[in-house]
């Protein structure tokens, strides 16, 4: 296990960390449903290797009842039968919209216009929203060696409390 750099990118500037839930909690708003925006940001944290954020989404994922094989699966959702062709769509392009610099088109068209059988114009938002929003958390903990554990933890309950109106931010 890694020590952290920094005590929390994120959270030592507050204006910093403010904008990013801000970011992060306007893809919410957006129609598409809130386990497959978890299922987006467990994905996109799972190829940049962000421990603290795997952490989180998994629980958020589990206390949404999502069920632990599904949960387990992300990383393989194409070898499975756990996901609808809605969130396959999504996770291709989460995939695409995490991995930019893997391909010269690094989102074509075909993969998008999949995307768009399954999301209108604001779930489609909402999905670039959240890519975007999940590697920036993503960068900001890794190269700062934020690690899984009770921050993590917390973090999931205080997302969970939030989404479900008790209270809480939905904090990284």
């Amino acid at each position: 296990m890694t020590t952290p750099r920094i005590t929390n990118a994120g959270g030592a500037n507050p204006e910093v960390y403010r904008g990013l839930l801000t970011l992060s909690n306007a893809a919410a708003k957006l129609g598409v449903p809130r386990t497959t925006l978890l299922m987006v940001s467990l994905r996109a944290s799972q190829i940049n290797g962000c421990s603290f954020c795997v952490d989180m989404h998994w629980r958020e994922l589990r206390d949404e009842g999502e069920p632990d094989e599904k949960i387990f699966a992300v990383a393989a959702w194409r070898e499975t039968p756990y996901f609808t062709d809605a969130e396959r769509a999504a996770l291709a392009l989460t995939e695409a919209g995490t991995r930019l610099a893997d391909r010269s088109d690094a989102v074509p068209d075909a993969l998008w216009n999949e995307a768009a059988q399954y999301y209108d114009e604001k779930g489609l938002t909402a999905l670039v929203i959240a890519i975007a929003a999940i590697n920036t958390w993503n960068r900001l903990n890794v190269m700062t060696r934020q690690a899984a554990g009770e921050a993590s933890q917390a973090a999931a309950e205080a997302s969970a409390k939030a989404a479900h109106g008790l209270a809480g931010t939905g904090a990284r």
